[in-house]
This record gives C-alpha cells, sequence and structure tokens, in this order.
C-alpha cells in the first residue's frame, strides 16, 4: 500500500497575473530565469520524499504539459514512482471541473487505484520551501483526518486567502474563504492565519466528502469555500503552522518560512527581483533543498565586447543559459534562456524571458517581456508610461507587460 499519494492541483487561470496567462496557465508562468512556478511544488514533493504525484490541468495547459513531458514525467529519479500530468477528460459526465474539489473527484479512481492512507493536495500556484514530511508527523501526532497548511498574512490581504479561526492545539474551529473582512488573530489585530491551499487528508476521509460534495447541487465544488467548512464540524482538522517547517538554510538573509503568492503582476514582478540582490529572502543557490526543472543543455551565458562605450555586462542580475549580452549594460534584472542583447542597450529592473531578442541603442526599465519578443532596435520602454499604454499592458504601479509573441516585427538585425 502507498503511504501518501500527490495530488497538485494545475489548472488556475491565474487572471490577475494577466496578459502572463494570456497563452498559459499560472503554474506554467516562467520565474526566476529557468524555472515554472510549478517547479516549486514538484520540487517539494521530490525532496520530502513523495514521489507518487498526478499533476491535474485543465485551462490553457499545453505548456504546462509540455514542461511537465520534457522536466518532469521521465525524470531518473523516480524509480518505479511517478510525476504524471492528467488533463481534464470530463469522466462524470460532460461538464469540465467546477471546482478545486471537483478536480479532484473526478479523478478518484486514480486515487482509488493506489490506495493511500494519506492524501496530499497542494496548489500549484506559488513559490515556496517546504519539508512536506514536517506536515505528516503533525498531522499523525494530532490524530487529525485533515491538516491544512497555514501562515499569518497582513490583515489587507487575508481577503485573497482562506482565513481560519483554531484552538490552542491549532485545532480549527471556523473557515471563511476569501472574506470581506477577515478575523484576526488574537493578541494580533493586524494580521490573521490564512490557508496556504496545501491539505493533507485521511483518504477515507477525502473520498467520503468528495462524494457527498458531488450530490450537492448547490456547492461550489471547492475545498475552501464547501469542503473545509463542512469538515470541521464533524472531524478532527487542524491547522499545520508553516512558520514552524524547517528545511536547510544555508544563506545569510533567508526566510526559513519564504512564501510567496505570484496572484498579481506586482508580487510576480517584486519576487523577481529580490533574487538580484546579495542576500536575497529566497535563494535559488540552496543546494540543501534543490530546485528542479528542465535541463534543455543549452550553452552557458556569454558576454562580449569591452570598449569604453561598449561593455557587455550584466551586474546584479540572474542571466540564464544560452544567453548572449553583447555590447550591452545589464542591471539588476533576470534574464531567461538564449536572450539577445545588442549593442548600446541598456535595461534596468527588468524581467526578460527566454528567447527574446533586443536590438541595438534600446532602453528599457521596470519591464516583464514574455517569451519571443523582439524589440527593435532604438526602442524605449518604461520611459514614458502614457506612450507604453498605447502599446504594452502597464499595470497600476508602472510596470510595462510585453505578452508572450506580442511584438514580433520583422526587421534586420545589424551586426553585434
Amino acid at each position: 500500500m502507498m503511504y501518501v499519494l500527490g495530488i497538485v492541483l494545475a489548472g488556475g487561470r491565474g487572471e490577475r497575473l494577466y496578459p502572463l496567462t494570456e497563452h498559459r496557465a499560472k503554474p506554467a508562468v516562467p520565474f526566476a530565469g529557468r524555472y515554472r512556478i510549478i517547479d516549486f511544488v514538484l520540487s517539494n514533493f521530490v525532496n520530502s520524499g513523495i514521489l507518487s504525484i498526478y499533476v491535474l490541468t485543465q485551462f490553457r495547459a499545453q505548456s504546462l504539459l509540455e514542461h511537465m513531458d520534457k522536466g518532469w514525467r521521465t525524470s531518473d529519479f523516480l524509480g518505479d514512482h511517478f510525476i504524471t500530468a492528467v488533463p481534464a477528460q470530463m469522466r462524470m459526465g460532460k461538464e469540465w471541473y467546477q471546482g478545486t474539489a471537483d478536480s479532484v473527484y473526478q479523478n478518484l479512481f486514480l486515487i482509488e487505484r493506489h490506495s493511500p492512507r494519506l492524501v496530499a493536495v497542494f496548489g500549484a500556484d506559488h513559490v515556496y520551501r517546504m519539508n512536506i514530511r514536517q506536515m505528516i508527523d503533525e498531522h499523525q501526532k494530532n490524530g487529525a483526518e485533515v491538516t491544512v497548511a497555514a501562515l499569518p498574512v497582513k490583515n489587507k490581504d487575508a481577503t485573497q486567502f482562506g482565513v481560519m479561526e483554531v484552538d490552542s492545539d491549532w485545532r480549527i474551529l471556523g473557515f471563511d474563504e476569501k472574506p470581506s473582512q477577515p478575523k484576526t488573530i488574537p493578541g494580533e489585530p493586524d494580521r490573521s492565519l490564512g490557508s496556504m491551499g496545501n491539505y493533507l487528508f485521511n483518504t477515507d476521509i477525502l473520498v467520503h466528502i468528495l462524494t457527498t460534495d458531488a450530490d450537492n447541487a448547490a456547492s461550489n465544488h471547492d475545498f475552501g469555500r464547501d469542503l473545509l467548512p463542512a469538515l470541521i464540524k464533524n472531524q478532527r482538522v487542524y491547522a499545520y503552522d508553516f512558520s514552524k517547517n524547517r528545511v536547510p538554510v544555508p544563506f545569510k538573509g533567508e526566510e526559513a518560512s519564504y512564501w510567496r503568492d505570484l496572484g498579481t503582476l506586482e508580487a510576480y514582478y517584486e519576487a523577481n527581483m529580490d533574487l538580484c540582490s546579495v542576500d536575497p529572502s529566497f535563494n535559488l543557490y540552496n543546494r540543501s533543498w534543490p530546485l528542479r526543472t528542465v535541463g534543455f543543455g543549452d550553452p552557458p551565458a556569454k558576454f562580449v565586447f569591452d570598449w569604453n562605450d561598449r561593455k557587455g555586462m550584466a551586474l546584479n542580475s540572474i542571466v540564464s543559459e544560452g544567453t548572449i549580452i553583447s555590447g550591452s549594460a545589464v542591471h539588476n534584472c533576470v534574464v531567461g534562456r538564449n536572450v539577445r542583447v545588442h549593442s548600446y542597450s541598456q535595461i534596468e529592473d527588468s524581467v526578460i524571458m527566454d528567447w527574446v531578442e533586443i536590438g541595438r541603442g534600446c532602453k528599457i526599465r521596470r519591464a516583464i517581456i514574455d517569451k519571443s519578443n523582439i524589440i527593435p532596435a532604438g526602442s524605449e520602454i518604461g520611459y514614458d508610461l502614457e506612450k507604453d499604454r498605447q502599446r504594452y499592458f502597464v499595470s497600476e504601479t508602472g510596470i510595462v507587460v510585453l505578452a508572450r509573441g506580442e511584438q514580433r516585427t520583422n526587421w534586420s538585425l545589424t551586426p553585434p
């Protein structure tokens, strides 16, 4: 009998991340130069020794399916285990998934196939490190039937979370999904206890509540809105304090319980920019809890030209493999794979994704440029927001965003 089966909910639309989610699901959005957001939850499962995982997809899943196929399905560390993407299949009728709980309900046959003792149902939208075994230990110690990973969040942000009330033993007394007036933590009027969207179930409880919920025509078929409020009435449902979770943190400045919801363009941008600092809150170079992703086999990054006004360099930046910085200056940027920055350009405080070509003499700042864009020579982005709004998407805080393949103008590249 399998002890723990992992299920990752990866069908999210990520509407607040538009236009980065115009062509892909939120878990497939690139992050930190060479990763996808889904890589973080999958790395946590693998590093925790949970190697049998189903990834449930639905919304604009092609990019995610290709990433899974290249980087996760055939990984040599799996042995007899598996990491398998499962597209929506309408197995229970003629409807696509109607909610997070319904997505698992429609795949109950996969759970029954393995008969695990526990099922870990985790989201795929967040960047964090977590030893899931510690959550399992707490679940067993409490004699819990359901455990919800939780962390304190600012009260003003709690409207985007499931908010919990707990007793002194962290047993959940109340659960309110995305409340307009979130209840605060006793003694901490500015903070609420938010759900991370990560759940651990005894299998029999999960099967029972999913089957019961499926028969309820009034339900939203959502874990937070429907299942958890119903479960806390009669079952032993506990919150797991994520701030107690520990993975090896060998670097100065790294937060022991770092967790970021990249639900908005601002949050996504700031999380990328933090990676460029000397002592980032989340350090990609922590080999004690490695991050796994697709290995493309691209050549190393290269920086060419060292003339007075034509120096190829990158400072306080992450530059991914296959990229060539040719006689241009890159400052405080996250640069993806196979990017070409031509001479005399200045790129600042920006996220540049894979396969972007930036022509000569460009000036770019506070921008997110998605994959497969060509920026013509002499372009300026981020310097005149009114002009930028006529061409691109500009966020409330002035971040200029180019969607994937938005600018593919044919133009003649000059020599490097």
